[in-house]
């Protein structure tokens, strides 16, 4: 196993999907991971496999730190590590900050945020040991500035973000390096509930004039993942020029 191997959580679809077929491309063990889309999966991990690349793909709420464990404990048997830890998984609370419930509340901040601290928790430890590993997490505009009717959503990015800044330091001296991007509007599922006219609106507001693509997305992921060993620690913005 000479290849190396990288982890993208909440891969079934959308950017997560993106980014895993980005580094099944380049040769890259891939380790693809949902909650709960079992058949997206499959047929992700198949298309995956085209590549003439390994496959792992793993069906549970890294949110919970017992499946985290689960995750990292078959991927311990087949690859040994990981080289590169992708935290893409992600949902969105659409509405008023007084209609948000505990248990809304409790399922944004899990599944983008506590995920997030599961993997670098299980991943790191063998980075450090390897003194090499890239970790990128992606993030949202909205963790930088804020999103009205997305407080959960906002929050959790903004944590992401100062993890990311805070972890940076923390692993810099064994040639870890942790970055995120801040993605804009991108053309997936996620911005699938908005009307036709309120998307036009929305892209008559970025001055690019369209939404960002998954592959995109990928692409940065990629350079971030193979590129300069001094960037670190940095929340890099990809959103056309929107905010």
């Amino acid at each position: 196993m000479n290849k190396k191997t990288v982890l993208v959580t909440g891969s079934s679809r959308g950017i997560g999907k993106a980014i895993a077929v980005k580094f099944a491309k380049k040769g890259y063990h891939v380790i693809i991971n949902c909650a709960h889309n079992e058949e997206a999966l499959l047929k992700t991990k198949a298309e995956i496999e085209t590549y003439q690349v390994s496959c792992l793909a793993f069906l549970g709420d890294i949110g919970k730190i017992d499946k985290a464990k689960e995750l990292f404990d078959q991927i311990k048997k087949l690859y040994g590590s990981i080289d590169v830890l992708v935290n893409n998984a992600g949902i969105a609370y659409i509405g008023l900050f007084t209609d948000m419930t505990p248990d809304d509340w409790n399922r944004v901040i899990t599944t983008n945020l506590t995920a997030v601290y599961n993997c670098c928790s299980l991943a790191i430890p063998e980075m450090v040991h390897n003194k090499s590993g890239k970790i990128i997490n992606i993030s949202s505009v909205w963790g930088n500035v804020g999103a009205s009717c997305e407080v959960a959503y906002s929050a959790s990015k903004g944590g992401m973000n100062a993890l990311t800044k805070s972890l940076a330091k923390e692993l810099a001296p064994s040639n870890i390096q942790v970055n995120a991007i801040a993605c804009g509007a991108i053309d997936t599922e996620m911005n699938r509930f908005l009307e036709d006219d309120e998307l036009l609106q929305l892209i008559d507001e970025i001055p690019t004039g369209r939404l960002g693509r998954a592959e995109e997305v990928a692409d940065l992921v990629y350079h971030l993942a193979q590129k300069n060993e001094y960037l670190t620690g940095q929340i890099i913005g990809l959103d056309g020029g929107w905010i």
